[in-house]
């Protein structure tokens, strides 16, 4: 995942805190991406998130 200008600054924008419990395996997967891109876990799953809604969501991106 490529930072692009708009990912960037949604999280320089007032933003929510939320606090999620994952599975152990997962969770060490999300540690090994975010080690091969050389970003965090938080970034990992914020660009997941991301992704998830706009593939279930098109519309939603479009009105922010």
């Amino acid at each position: 995942m490529a930072v692009t200008a708009k990912r960037h600054s949604l999280v320089n924008e007032a933003s929510r805190r939320a606090s999620v419990t994952f599975p152990t395996g997962l969770y060490a997967e999300l540690e090994r991406i975010a080690e091969e891109k050389k970003v965090s876990v938080a970034w990992v799953v914020r660009g997941a998130v991301e992704k998830y809604v706009e593939a279930q969501y098109p519309l939603f991106c479009r009105q922010q």
